[in-house]
């Protein structure tokens, strides 16, 4: 199962077919619910980074991929950052 999002392939393809109308999709934004986004927050709030075993149980308890929870913190810091 390809996990990646396949943005650096879709450049290429996009390249080779005028108007990318034969290259990958880009995957649907998730709508993530206000439960999940209060739990992220406050996740976020006691720790910035998240090993593997956090991410796995976090992942689990709110019914994401360990991908999306990895990419939310990822963006979450980086909003951080730029509010700093």
């Amino acid at each position: 199962a390809d996990e990646s999002s396949g943005y650096e392939s879709e450049s290429a393809e996009r390249s080779a077919a005028p108007g990318g109308t034969r290259g990958r999709q880009r995957r649907a934004r998730t709508a993530f619910t206000s439960e999940q986004v209060c739990r992220l927050e406050k996740t976020f709030q006691r720790q910035k980074y998240l090993g593997a075993t956090e991410r796995r149980k976090l992942a689990a308890g709110l019914q994401l991929s360990e991908i999306q929870i990895k990419t939310w913190f990822q963006n979450r810091r980086m909003k951080l950052k730029r509010q700093i």
